[in-house]
């Protein structure tokens, strides 16, 4: 059982905490990028991004990249629809991980800086509306990125 907001990992990113809205309401994953880019290496398309993986931090940046698993309109809260990278990592939660899908999108002006919809928890876990940080409170996430 997870709350509505989680501290999660995508350790394949280098991302071992981010602050995560967990939102039933929300169909796909997204995660806060810039810098984005996509390149092509033998014959498949990576994506390089920057990310701000602490809320109102934009002096931590950590670069990530991955393979391109396709292009996706996404409509967003306000009805606002935007082609979106999509990418495959895995996350990870209370000790657990799974695949999930991301897509990539500005989410600077967001309180969270990674979203985890439904399909990302799709038979993995529940979502108890009412509570935060089911799998446990990260107890200095900032010491993650300072050894950077």
């Amino acid at each position: 059982m997870l709350g509505w907001r989680e501290w999660v990992g995508l350790p394949s990113l280098g991302l071992p905490a981010i602050k995560a809205k967990v939102d039933t309401g929300a169909r796909t994953s997204a995660l806060h990028a810039f810098e984005v880019d996509v390149e092509q290496r033998s014959g498949i398309e990576i994506a390089r991004f920057a990310v701000h993986p602490l809320q109102q931090r934009t002096d931590v940046v950590v670069r990530c990249e991955a393979p391109v698993v396709e292009r996706r309109v996404v409509t967003d809260s306000g009805g606002h629809k935007e082609l979106r990278l999509v990418i495959r990592t895995e996350v990870e939660v209370a000790g657990r991980c799974w695949p999930i899908e991301l897509t990539l999108t500005d989410r600077d002006t967001m309180r969270f800086r990674m979203l985890l919809g439904r399909t990302g928890l799709a038979g993995r876990a529940g979502v108890d509306p009412r509570a935060s940080y089911l799998s446990g409170r990260q107890p200095d996430p900032e010491a993650f990125y300072r050894a950077r």
